[in-house]
């Protein structure tokens, strides 16, 4: 088992750690999830497991993207991916300024969902971001259609910079300083 890489406790939820995916370990559980139909918008949905582990071998040779997987009290419950949108994902459609980060985060399915759950998620993932006193920007593209994960990333501080045609989906670029995210924690 690969050693978490940042660890926060939510008051309310308990633990959350992240720690790097392993590729051939948690193909099994990460092709669950990114073929779930609530993961429409991962663009994975035909997948099978050989090329579900193929994608995530690719992420960890990739100098520029990083994936890891999210635990809840020590048991698996999310997928974050951090990677370097001067050289990743946006490359051609955003000007990408040092300290940029970009992300994007899938909570597991549940058939017992937990009220504030997915907030405590992408709050953990905001606060790991932000630990690397480098990153001064959050960026994400999350496909138009997201209406769910707008709400999310505008309550820890997004801003819709502007709509993106990309090859995959017409996405909003948007952005967190880090600033933006402390005042939505009451810490700024």
């Amino acid at each position: 088992m690969t050693t978490p890489v940042f660890t926060r406790t939510d008051p309310v939820l308990g633990e959350f750690s992240v720690r790097p995916v392993d590729p051939a370990a948690d193909t099994p559980l990460l092709h669950r999830w990114v073929t779930d139909p609530k993961a429409v918008f991962w663009l994975m949905q035909d997948c099978d497991p050989a090329a579900v582990e193929k994608e995530f071998r690719r992420i960890a040779a990739d100098p520029h993207h990083d994936a890891f997987l999210g635990l809840h009290n020590g048991a698996p419950a999310f997928l974050m991916e951090r990677y370097d949108p001067a050289h990743r994902e946006l490359v051609g459609s955003h000007a990408a300024q040092p300290g940029d980060v970009g992300m994007h985060f899938l909570t597991a399915p549940t058939d017992t969902p937990v009220h504030g759950f997915t907030r405590a998620v992408i709050t953990t993932v905001m606060e790991m971001l932000f630990a690397d006193p480098d990153t001064r920007r959050v960026v994400v593209e999350p496909d138009t259609r997201n209406t769910a994960v707008h709400a999310l990333n505008k309550a820890v501080g997004f801003e819709v910079v502007r709509t993106l045609s990309l090859p995959a989906k017409d996405a909003y670029l948007s952005v967190c300083t880090r600033d933006q995210f402390l005042a939505t924690r009451g810490a700024c």
